[in-house]
């Protein structure tokens, strides 16, 4: 079969100038993935159908507002995608017009005098061998490296910052929430932050779909675990080791109405037991050894339709950041690197 063939590799993407620009290059690269595999996904029908038309006009209305160059980079992407700009931005929405949108993923978060997050992105699984790193220098903003899906905005999975920022994003299922700001939005919006309270700033009345962001600095050695939606955010400073697995942990909101599939729950529940016995964060992440549903998620049948894609271990040093992005289940990473 064709998914049999393709090369399973995580790419690379260069990309530099002005939003429009940015855009134009995510939505060049991921072009031949959204055509063949995304535009005919039911999922993708039914948040570009009718049903959710005026919801996704009055949220680009907001965004165009508040965040010019988040959407000229959207409008960017969508001609890159050969696509309709209101398709593209319904696709980018879709956390924040049903609970139930496919993006799991587990963080591990770690601090101490050297603090470490790292991230399991899991997503559909036909966009495994398409999704990519973009390393991007926007005109007038700080550079960054982000995990990219094919079709999205960065700012939604992993990534760090010529700023000296660093997350990584988790979906949370909150129920009966009407967005004014796509989540994703705000989340390429905190690539622009120069420091965690800016950054905090950006998440804290939060009025958009549900999300977990873990956040460090090079300048900033907390680790900050934020979770935000439905004009609520929570916000709490990581002093022992943690993971979190995609559904809400302390946002008041969140507790009181999200959706906590077995695979979430799981996750939750079985990383926390290994984070206890010290294992090595990769290996956390790594794991299938728990008797419900894995960390580590390939399966072809996965409940929730996810599969780990990528994996990120990101470690403050005394001399910045050293990262590694890992695309296969076992073995040395794809890219390393320092920052």
């Amino acid at each position: 079969m064709l998914d049999e063939m393709r090369d399973e590799g995580l790419g690379w993407l260069r990309a530099s100038g002005s939003p429009h620009r940015i855009g134009l290059a995510l939505g060049q690269a991921g072009r031949a993935t959204v055509a063949r595999d995304l535009v005919g996904h039911p999922l993708w029908r039914t948040l570009t159908g009718p049903d959710h038309a005026a919801r996704v006009a009055r949220t680009a209305a907001a965004t165009r507002a508040r965040f010019p160059l988040i959407w000229a980079e959207i409008e960017g992407l969508a001609e890159g995608l050969a696509l309709p700009v209101d398709q593209v931005f319904a696709w980018n929405c879709r956390g924040d017009l049903l609970a139930s949108a496919p993006d799991g993923c587990t963080t591990v978060m770690m601090p101490g005098e050297n603090p470490l997050l790292a991230h399991n992105e899991d997503g559909l699984p036909f966009f495994r061998g398409d999704c990519f790193i973009a390393e991007a220098q926007p005109d007038d903003q700080p550079g960054f490296h982000a995990f990219c899906y094919p079709g999205s905005i960065p700012g939604h999975t992993f990534a760090f910052t010529g700023a000296g920022l660093v997350q990584t994003v988790n979906n949370l299922r909150l129920t009966g929430v009407e967005a004014e700001i796509p989540r994703m939005v705000l989340g390429r919006a905190v690539l622009t932050a120069p420091t965690l309270d800016a950054a905090l700033e950006i998440l804290r009345d939060a009025p958009s779909g549900g999300f977990h962001f873990s956040l460090m600095h090079k300048a900033d050695r907390r680790i900050l675990s934020v979770e935000f939606g439905g004009g609520e955010s929570s916000i709490r400073e990581v002093r022992t080791p943690e993971v979190h697995a995609n559904h809400a942990l302390h946002l008041p909101r969140g507790l009181a109405g999200q959706i906590v599939t077995d695979s979430s729950r799981d996750r939750q529940e079985w990383g926390s037991r290994l984070v206890a016995e010290g294992r090595d964060p990769l290996e956390i992440l790594r794991d299938t050894g728990c008797r419900g549903l894995p960390i580590r998620r390939d399966a072809a049948d996965d409940p929730d339709e996810e599969n780990t894609l990528g994996t990120a271990v990101l470690r403050l040093t005394d001399a910045g950041l050293e990262w590694s992005i890992h695309d296969r289940a076992e073995g040395a990473a794809r890219y390393t690197g320092t920052a």
